[in-house]
């Protein structure tokens, strides 16, 4: 199988184009491919396939092989392959995902796309369609006990589910691995969760690690850093446009309250190509 491995700020998948015919057995591969021992290392798997509704469609697996819905990071290095390999000559696409239809605006440097900025939509806030297992309409600013720990939860979907809490401590030194299993696996969230632990820096920026379901900490969450912005936003603790500085980079993103509309805007690059017997 021919493969390219691609990254937004270090957010990694193994990509595979698949526009000419699909592979059998994606979640399994997954699994092989993204260990970081035995395989080639990443947070999942992603094809680039034909669509029937769009320029391109995107289905993504994560490292443990389930099959995920939207992947942010991921979506722009489908528009730098797409664009970069000469798949197109277009500069605003669509592109299908299991959570709909995404408009991206690709910016070229020498022929090569260099940023993305993408529609990520409106986020989802209904308790009942993130799916979190609560009893009011929406979930924000709510309690959650965790490991003994009351945290204050943020309950958003930007097409996956994601929980996103405020901490005033040092986030880098915040132990993720530890609380980050016990967010994702928590009977609150019954599709699991991928969590974002955030320090609010200022009006303008915040800090943020995450804790990606099926995959574990990740460097980078397109989706995430969406669903901290809208969080933030809805708990009056920043304007609506900010930089979100994550392990592996920044990605700014703002929420358009007026149109219910989420827009990220970040980089995509490869890191190497080869080939994997599967």
């Amino acid at each position: 199988m021919n493969f390219t491995k691609m990254h937004g700020c270090g957010n990694d998948y193994v990509y595979v184009d698949c526009t000419k015919g699909m592979i059998e057995n994606p979640g399994e591969i997954s699994r092989k491919v993204s260990h970081r021992h035995f395989g080639i290392g990443s947070d999942g798997l992603i094809l680039i396939c034909s669509s029937d509704v769009a320029d391109f469609r995107m289905a993504m697996y994560n490292a443990d092989g389930s099959e995920g819905a939207m992947c942010g990071n991921g979506i722009r290095c489908v528009a730098k392959y797409v664009y970069d390999k000469g798949l197109t000559d277009k500069k605003n696409l669509s592109i299908e995902t299991k959570s709909g239809i995404k408009k991206l605006e690709l910016t070229v440097e020498d022929g090569k796309v260099s940023l993305v900025k993408v529609n990520m939509g409106a986020p989802i806030l209904k308790s009942k369609d993130i799916p979190v297992a609560v009893d009011t309409d929406k979930c924000i600013d709510a309690d959650i006990n965790v490991d003994g720990k009351v945290y204050k939860v943020t309950c958003v979907s930007m097409g996956n589910p994601h929980a996103v809490t405020f901490i005033d401590e040092d986030v880098n030194k915040f132990p993720l691995d530890k609380i980050g299993p016990k967010f994702e696996n928590h009977p609150m969230f019954p599709d699991r969760v991928n969590t974002e632990f955030v320090q609010v820096l200022n009006r303008h920026e915040v800090n943020m690690r995450v804790w990606e379901r099926g995959s574990g900490e990740t460097l980078a969450c397109g989706t995430g850093t969406c669903a901290t912005v809208v969080a933030c936003v809805l708990n009056g603790l920043t304007e609506d446009e900010i930089t979100v500085h994550l392990l592996g980079g920044d990605i700014l993103v703002k929420y358009d309250r007026d149109n219910d509309t989420v827009w990220m805007t970040g980089p995509a690059a490869i890191a190497f190509e080869g080939t994997i017997e599967i």
